[in-house]
C-alpha cells in the first residue's frame, strides 16, 4: 500500500471524561502522525470542503464534539416492541445474558475510535494518478461538515439522505454526516433506472439526494417533480453542467455547513440514541417491490464490532487492517464491511477506480494489497476465470507447473486443513509458483478472503484452495445487518458458511428427516422492521421475535451451517417431490466447465427441465456478456471435436458440443438421489445471464421469476412436446 505522508503536525484528541477510557491500548509506533495528509490539510482537494482545516478549528470542533456519555447511554421506553415500521420508531434492544453488551450510537463508536486512531490514514483514493489519504481526524471533521451542510439543506429527522454514486470518500462522510445530522443513510444503487430510483427515494422520504455524475443527476432530474421530501441534489465528482436551482456541487454543499454552529450539531447528536433507525438498507426486489430495512444505531455499531470480530478482523492498534471498496455501497455486505467496521477498528480503506468491475479492479489491489478482502462468488469467479485463460495462453511448461502447484496445495489443504506443518513439496510449489499467482492478483498481504451474498460453487472453493487462498463465507441478509454467521481462519469448514457470531442465536424450525429446516435467527443484528410495512415485518419476525429467513439449511455436530437453499426456491415438482435447484445446478456447472449459468425449472410440472448458458467473455467497456466463448469454453469445445468459438456458432447447430453437454447431464443424473431428481430436457440460450438483461441482481443473485417469465417459450415448449 502506498504510505501516509510524513509532512505535517502530530494531533491527538483531548480527552472527553464523559467517554468512557479508551486510552488502555496505547497507539503503536509507525502511525501516520500527520494533520496534514490529503492536500496540505485539505486545502484544495475536490474530495473536501475547500477550506485549510487549522489546529485551533480541529481542537474546537473536537472539545465540543462529545456530548453524549457513552457509559451512561439510557435507552428511553424499555417497553418499546421489538419492532417498527416507522421512520421515526424506536425498538426495544435484544440485550440479554447471552447479548450484554451495552448500546451505542454511531457518534459514540466514531469517538472512540478517533481517540484510538485520530492520526492513521482513513480513507484512501486516486487524485490524477497519485493516491491521497485522509485520516481518521479528517474524515470525522468531514462527516460534521456534511451534517451541518444537510441540517441547512433542511434535513429533517427520520428523513433521509440517498447516495446514488460509486464508492468514495464523500459516499463515507455523507454517509456518517447523515447520521450525525439525525437522518437516515438511504444508497441507490447506481445501475437503478429512474422509476426505481423514484419509489426508493419517495419511500425513504429523501429530503436530499448526493450523486456522482451527470449522468445519476439527470436520473434525478427526471423524477424530482415526483418528490415531494426531496429539497436539494449535491454532485461529487463531476461539475455541473450548468448553474441549477437547489443542485450544488460538493465544495459548495460543504461550505454551507459553515453556517451551522458547532453547538447545533451536538444537540443533535446528543439526542441520538441506540435504538433508532440510521440506515435503509432496500432489498433488490426480486420478489415484487424493494422492501426498506431498518437498521437501528446499535444495529450497525454491534455487528460492526462483533461480527467482524467473529471473522477475524483486527483492530489498529494490532494490525491496521487495509480493505479495497468497490462493491455497491447500498448493499448490506459492502457496507457494514467497508464502512462501518472500518470505523470500528481503524482500518484503510482504499477506494477501487468505478470500471472495478470491468477489469480495473486487480490493478487497485496489486497496489493497495489489502490485508483481508471480500467479494461476491462471481467476482471470485471471474479471477478464476482469468487465471484459467492466462493459463490456457501460457507454455506448457508453465501450465504444467501452475497444475502440479495447485494440485499438491489442494491435496494438502483437504487432507490436513488446520496443520501448520505443511510438507517440503508444498512449500515448494507455493514458493515457485502460487506465491508468485497470489502477487499478481495483489493478495500477496491478504490473510482473509471473504465471500457472501449469494452461493459459491465447490468448483470455484476448490480452485482457490488450490492457490492456497481459503476463501472464508459469511451468511446473514440485509435484515441481520449483514453476517449473523461468519468463517475466519479459526472457524473454517470447506461449504460451510460458519459459525453463528457469539451473541447471536440460530434455530431450525420444520426440520425434515435430514436436519435440514428454515434457519430462525435471533440477535443484536436483527433489523428494526420494514418501513411502512406492517404486513411484511409480521410475516419476517414472529410473535417471539425470531426472524425466518426463508433459507432452508443444516447444522453439524459443530454448529457449522451448511445453506441448501431458498424455501421459496424449492421445486415441488407435480408429483409432490421437494427439489432444492441449487446443488443439481452446481453439479451441472462443475461436470460441464463450458456452463456459465444454469437454472432447474420444474415448479408444478411432471419432470424437471434446465435452462443453461454458456461461458463468454463480457465487452471491456459494458461487462455486456458478448458472443465470444471464453479460453476455457473453446478448450471444452476442442476437446469433443468441436471448432466453435462463439456461442451462436453452437446454439442449435453444434452436434458435438451438445453431445457432450447431454452426456454430462447424465452424469448428474447418475448421481441423484432418484428418478423425479433426474434432469430430462435442457436448452442452451443465445446469450448468458446479465444485470441490463435482468436475470441477475446487483449482486449477480439469480432473479428466477424474471427468468421464468422472459423464457417461458422455451420453458412452455418442454412441456408441450409431453402432451403430443
Amino acid at each position: 500500500m502506498p504510505h501516509s505522508s510524513g509532512a505535517g503536525r502530530s494531533f491527538s484528541p483531548p480527552r472527553d471524561p464523559s467517554m468512557p477510557d479508551s486510552r488502555e491500548a496505547p497507539q503503536e509506533s509507525g502511525q501516520d502522525t500527520s494533520l496534514g495528509t490529503t492536500q496540505e490539510n485539505l486545502g484544495t482537494s475536490p474530495r473536501t470542503d475547500g477550506q485549510t482545516i487549522s489546529k485551533e478549528s480541529l481542537s474546537h470542533a473536537l472539545v465540543h464534539s462529545s456530548p453524549e456519555k457513552a457509559k451512561d447511554t439510557q435507552l428511553d421506553c424499555p417497553e418499546e416492541a421489538l419492532w417498527t415500521t416507522q421512520a421515526d420508531g424506536r425498538v426495544r434492544l435484544r440485550i440479554d445474558p447471552s447479548c450484554p453488551q451495552p448500546p451505542t450510537t454511531v457518534h459514540q463508536m466514531f469517538y472512540q475510535a478517533l481517540d484510538k486512531y485520530g492520526n492513521l490514514s482513513a480513507l484512501g483514493f486516486k487524485h490524477q494518478g497519485k493516491w491521497e489519504r485522509i485520516s481518521y481526524v479528517q474524515y470525522y471533521l468531514l462527516s460534521r461538515k456534511a451534517a451541518k451542510g444537510f441540517l441547512k439543506l433542511g434535513l429533517e429527522r427520520a428523513h433521509s439522505v440517498a447516495i446514488l454514486g460509486f464508492n468514495s470518500p464523500e459516499w463515507f462522510f455523507s454517509a456518517v454526516g447523515t447520521v450525525f445530522a439525525g437522518g437516515i443513510v438511504t444508497g441507490i444503487y447506481t445501475t437503478s433506472s429512474p422509476e426505481a430510483c423514484q419509489f426508493i427515494a419517495h419511500d425513504c422520504r429523501a429530503n436530499v439526494i448526493v450523486v456522482d455524475t451527470q449522468k445519476q443527476l439527470e436520473k434525478i432530474l427526471k423524477i424530482w417533480k415526483h418528490l415531494p421530501h426531496l429539497k436539494a441534489v449535491v454532485i461529487y465528482q463531476e461539475p455541473l453542467p450548468k448553474k441549477m436551482a437547489n443542485v450544488y456541487t460538493m465544495e459548495e454543499f460543504m461550505e454551507l455547513g459553515n453556517e451551522v454552529p458547532e453547538e447545533a450539531l451536538d444537540t443533535i447528536i446528543s439526542a441520538q440514541q441506540p435504538n433508532q433507525c440510521c440506515v435503509l438498507v432496500y432489498t433488490s426486489g426480486t420478489t415484487g417491490s424493494p422492501k426498506g430495512v431498518m437498521l437501528s444505531q446499535d444495529n450497525i455499531t454491534w455487528t460492526a464490532r462483533y461480527g467482524s470480530q467473529a471473522g477475524d478482523i483486527q483492530p489498529a492498534e494490532t494490525q491496521q487492517e487495509v480493505v479495497v471498496s468497490y462493491l455497491p455501497l447500498s448493499h448490506i455486505a459492502a457496507q457494514i464491511y467497508d464502512l462501518w467496521t472500518g470505523i470500528q477498528w481503524g482500518a484503510q480503506v482504499c477506494f477501487a477506480e468505478p470500471d472495478a468491475l470491468k477489469g480495473s479492479l486487480v490493478n487497485t489491489l496489486r497496489e493497495v494489497e489489502p490485508t483481508s478482502h471480500m467479494g461476491v462468488p462471481r467476482v471470485w469467479e471471474k479471477i478464476m476465470e482469468q487465471i484459467q485463460e492466462v493459463a490456457a495462453q501460457s507454455s506448457f511448461i508453465r501450465r504444467k507447473m501452475l497444475l502440479w502447484a495447485m494440485s499438491v496445495t489442494l491435496e494438502q489443504n483437504l487432507s490436513s486443513p488446520d496443520s501448520d506443518l505443511k510438507p517440503f513439496m508444498t512449500r515448494l510449489a507455493d514458493y515457485l509458483v502460487l506465491a508468485k499467482v497470489r502477487q499478481a492478483l495483489g493478495f500477496a498481504k491478504c490473510q482473509k478472503s471473504f465471500y457472501g451474498a449469494a452461493p459459491m460453487t465447490a468448483e470455484t472453493q476448490r480452485f482457490f484452495l488450490g492457490l492456497n487462498i481459503r476463501l472464508y463465507a459469511g451468511y446473514g441478509l440485509s435484515e441481520t445487518s449483514g453476517p449473523h454467521f461468519m468463517s475466519s481462519p479459526y472457524n473454517y469448514r470447506l461449504y460451510s458458511s460458519g459459525k453463528v457470531v457469539p451473541g447471536c442465536l440460530v434455530k431450525l424450525v420444520n426440520e425434515d428427516a435430514e436436519g435440514t429446516g428454515e434457519i430462525c435467527l435471533w440477535g443484536r443484528t436483527i433489523f428494526m422492521g420494514y418501513l411502512n410495512m406492517e404486513d411484511k415485518t409480521c410475516e419476517a419476525i414472529d410473535a417471539d421475535g425470531w426472524l425466518h429467513t426463508g433459507d432452508a439449511g443444516r447444522l453439524d455436530d459443530d454448529g457449522f451451517l451448511y445453506i441448501t437453499g431458498r424455501l421459496k426456491e424449492l421445486i415441488i415438482t407435480a408429483g409432490g417431490e421437494n427439489v432444492p435447484p441449487v446443488p443439481i445446478e452446481e453439479a451441472v456447472k462443475t461436470e460441464l466447465p463450458i456452463i456459465s449459468n444454469a437454472m432447474l425449472i420444474g415448479d408444478r410440472r411432471k419432470f424437471l427441465s434446465m435452462l443453461l448458458t454458456l461461458k463468454c467473455t463480457p465487452d471491456p467497456d459494458t461487462s455486456e456478456p458478448t458472443d465470444n466463448l471464453t479460453e476455457q469454453a473453446v478448450e471444452f469445445c476442442q476437446g469433443v471435436g468441436s471448432k466453435a468459438t462463439t456461442v451462436s456458432e453452437i446454439v442449435g447447430k453444434d452436434e458435438a458440443v451438445y453431445q457432450a453437454i447431454e452426456e454430462g447431464i447424465q452424469r448428474v443424473n447418475l448421481n441423484a438421489a432418484a428418478r423425479p431428481y433426474h434432469i430430462q430436457k435442457w436448452a442452451i440460450l443465445e446469450r448468458d445471464f446479465s444485470i441490463s438483461g435482468g436475470e441477475l441482481g446487483p449482486t449477480m443473485k439469480l432473479k428466477r421469476l424474471i427468468v421464468l417469465e422472459k423464457y417461458k417459450d422455451i420453458i412452455d415448449s418442454f412441456y408441450q412436446e409431453q402432451k403430443k
